[in-house]
């Protein structure tokens, strides 16, 4: 996989995850609103240019990293992050 960058953007109670790749001007995104502490993780979206390389695996593993770092709990909303947690129980530390 070609090199992929991810940065948090963030603004009062939402915020978003941005998949930069290398070799691409599409980014990928995963989206997430704030309540009581807790990160929704409402929409990934991976543009068809950038899709099938992991991507929006690593907005999540990125997400999961940040909630372990800033001690938060994230919230699976989005089917593919629901699908994601469920295949890595060792992220239910970070699950609410």
């Amino acid at each position: 996989m070609v090199g992929v960058t991810i940065t948090k953007h963030e603004k009062e109670t939402r915020g978003e995850y941005i998949a930069h790749v290398a070799d691409s001007d599409a980014v990928g995104r995963l989206t997430w609103v704030e309540r009581d502490g807790v990160h929704f993780a409402d929409h990934t979206l991976v543009p068809p240019e950038i899709g099938n390389r992991g991507v929006a695996m690593r907005l999540v593993e990125a997400m999961v990293a940040d909630a372990r770092e800033n001690q938060f709990k994230v919230a699976p909303v989005c089917s593919y992050v629901v699908a994601a947690f469920n295949r890595h129980p060792d992220w239910n530390d970070v699950r609410a």
